[in-house]
């Protein structure tokens, strides 16, 4: 069933729910502040039910019936007490999980997330987001749910709100970018998306697309993308307020789908290649929330869009490709394509964009979940005060990540052909996959002397066959660091 997610205050979430969920610590749920949003008559009930908790490491729910006609519902959720050092204080995820579960059914529903910390309400409106993805193409009525979400907490005023509910809305944004199938996010759709939300938010578009690409040397995005049926795009947005002191630039991986090219895929492997995009859907929404919230800074967006298909116009291994930053690429595995469009990307933002920070985002290897696992995103960086405050930006909104070795020295090695300036993939795959790739992205930035940040999200991107709009909140929350 759609849903119409609503960030209101607490009056006015609870005023028509048929059913209540009040998520947070459980020292926090039965207290003075908690008190008047509860339905009338159920505060004796409700102490009974927060006491019955637990606090373990998944958190704990109860729920009640409420008399009435029709009968109202009304949910207990514990977040977990304890976090370790590497997690989230938000408890972002554990909210997430609580929301999916005690929101079953249809009806009028208020969600009051209690706050440990006024700071945490952009990460708790984002980790409820992710439990109402807009994506869907089931049967069933057409009737759209209402789900207010307000926020118990002092010291909260309604430009954090707003905030807030900016940056979920951006969430929601990239997760449904990244459930289409290719069928329908196709790369001329996403340069529709990415042209309706410069419209929207007043940027400047710029489109490349097709055999310009090829024309104008980006060569990485035409090898990858020509054998498809839609052409591969450049697309760059920029939000340019008057007086603004840095120039960032995101660039995002966007393969809407990847069969591997010739180095195909197997049919357990190729399921799933849709999120493959993941990258460029979380730049592009969280470009238009910034954009929205009056982003202070210069602010870039590329999204490098490609299908990596299999034609008769596709890139062979053993091609020679030459990239954006003039270097030559022989292909020794076309399944290794992200790596091609980004380095275009890049070496575009750090010669005509004139910033002082790159992030880029991508789903970019497998091997970031054997590094990081589901949770956490795997970064790599050439400046030690943009990974800390990549990791800081992570526990702060819920997206979490976790640094990679930055040492070119032993990377580079691994790329070394003997008929071009590099390969594309390595010799070694147990010599740190991650951070090689990230390094092949790196070798592309020419002489950019700024702080460059790759992100490589290929575990976090989806969970339970959905997308979770990893990446938004990063950028978000990075985008304060001054």
């Amino acid at each position: 069933m759609p849903t119409d997610l609503r960030f209101v205050t607490p009056g006015v979430a609870v005023r028509d729910a048929r059913t209540l969920l009040v998520a947070g610590l459980k020292s926090r749920l039965d207290t003075d502040a908690v008190a008047p949003w509860l339905p009338k008559g159920a505060a004796p009930l409700w102490s009974t039910m927060v006491e019955s908790l637990g606090e373990g490491e998944d958190g704990d729910s109860t729920f009640t019936w409420l008399p009435g006609e029709p009968a109202a519902r009304l949910v207990a959720a514990a977040l977990p007490a304890a976090v370790s050092r590497h997690n989230t204080p938000t408890r972002a995820h554990a909210l997430t999980a609580a929301v999916r579960k005690g929101l079953p059914g249809e009806g009028p529903a208020a969600v009051l997330v209690v706050l440990e910390d006024p700071v945490h309400a952009r990460a708790a409106a984002c980790a409820v987001a992710r439990a109402f993805p807009l994506f869907s193409r089931k049967g069933g009525p057409d009737e759209v749910r209402p789900v207010s979400v307000a926020f118990v907490s002092e010291g909260l005023d309604d430009d954090a709100l707003e905030t807030a509910a900016r940056a979920a809305d951006a969430v929601r944004l990239a997760a449904r970018l990244v459930d289409a199938p290719a069928a329908e996010l196709h790369t001329d759709a996403f340069v529709a998306e990415a042209e309706a939300v410069a419209r929207e938010v007043g940027a400047e578009v710029q489109v490349v697309r097709g055999p310009e690409l090829d024309d104008q040397g980006f060569g990485g995005l035409w090898g990858v993308g020509k054998a498809a049926t839609r052409s591969p795009a450049l697309v760059v947005l920029t939000h340019a307020p008057p007086g603004a002191k840095r120039t960032v630039a995101w660039v995002g991986k966007g393969i809407v789908y990847d069969t591997g090219g010739l180095s195909l895929k197997d049919r357990a492997s190729m399921p799933g290649m849709k999120t493959d995009m993941g990258g460029a859907a979380a730049v592009l929404a969280a470009f238009a929330a910034a954009a929205r919230g009056g982003c202070r800074d210069r602010l870039h967006a590329v999204l490098c869009l490609a299908e990596n298909a299999i034609g008769p116009e596709a890139t062979r291994n053993d091609d020679v490709l030459t990239l954006y930053s003039g270097k030559t690429v022989e292909v020794n595995n076309t399944d290794a394509e992200g790596r091609l469009v980004l380095g275009d990307g890049v070496a575009y933002a750090a010669r005509h964009l004139a910033p002082q920070v790159i992030v880029d985002l991508a789903t970019l290897t497998g091997a970031q979940l054997v590094a990081t696992g589901r949770r956490h995103a795997a970064v790599v960086s050439n400046d030690e005060d943009l990974e800390a405050a990549a990791v800081r930006a992570g526990r702060a909104s819920g997206d979490l990540v976790h640094p990679l070795p930055y040492c070119p020295e032993f990377f580079r090695r691994e790329f070394k052909s003997p008929v071009a300036d590099m390969k594309n993939s390595v010799k070694d795959r147990a010599n740190a996959q991650s951070s090689c790739a990230a390094q092949f992205v790196a070798d592309h930035l020419g002489d950019f002397a700024g702080a460059w940040l790759h992100v490589d999200m290929a575990g976090p991107v989806g969970e339970e066959g959905r997308g979770t709009g990893f990446g938004v909140a990063l950028l978000l929350e990075l985008l304060e660091v001054r």
